[in-house]
């Protein structure tokens, strides 16, 4: 059945708007982020329970850096390599992540008397581990499938190189352009390990 023009062009206006609204929450979720604002001190201090101890405090701002880069550059279509399909990677997690980072800094506040990010960690951790029960944890998800922004922190990481050679103890640079001649050597040890 064909679709006439007029239909058409009145389903778009109607659907148009949703569309500007997603964008603009997308963009003022990572603006939060992005700030110097109690959303990104969240996230900070996030990482702090969440990744691993052996990071140190560097490696856990660069992986909080990767992640909000990430954040940034999400799409709502992502196409494929070596594919014509385009798919679509849903509505943005950012937003409600942000404020599931809201919701930790209120959950401290009124436990503790005391915003997230000046916490103990083990206060911190207390506050997450509730946070967590309903989350979908029966694997490591894909970031933007995570129910939690701790769970999108932590997937995050562990799809990232530098958790494959802190796994292994050894620069392996997974997913990285390596010259062919060093294809047959052993990985090279990691910094300061």
């Amino acid at each position: 059945m064909p679709i006439s023009r007029r239909a058409f062009l009145a389903w778009a206006a109607s659907s148009l708007p949703a569309v500007t609204i997603v964008r603009r929450a997308h963009a003022a979720s990572v603006a939060a982020l992005t700030s110097t604002g109690a959303p990104a001190a969240t996230l900070r201090a996030l990482a702090d329970v969440v990744l691993p101890s052996e990071l140190g405090a560097e490696g856990k701002t660069r992986v909080v850096d990767s992640f909000r880069r990430w954040m940034t550059g999400y799409r709502e279509l992502t196409h494929g390599y070596g594919t014509s399909r385009i798919r679509y990677s849903g509505p943005t997690p950012v937003t409600r992540w942000t404020s599931q980072l809201d919701s930790l800094d209120t959950v401290a506040r009124t436990q503790f008397r005391s915003p997230f990010a000046s916490l103990s960690v083990e206060r911190r951790e207390k506050i997450v581990r509730a946070a967590l029960p309903g989350a979908r944890l029966d694997r490591m998800p894909g970031v933007g499938d995570a129910d939690h922004v701790a769970v999108a922190l932590l997937a995050h990481f562990y799809a990232s190189p530098a958790a494959t050679d802190l796994c292994y103890g050894v620069a392996i640079g997974r997913e990285s352009c390596r010259p062919l001649a060093r294809a047959s050597r052993r990985p090279l040890p990691l910094h300061g390990a």
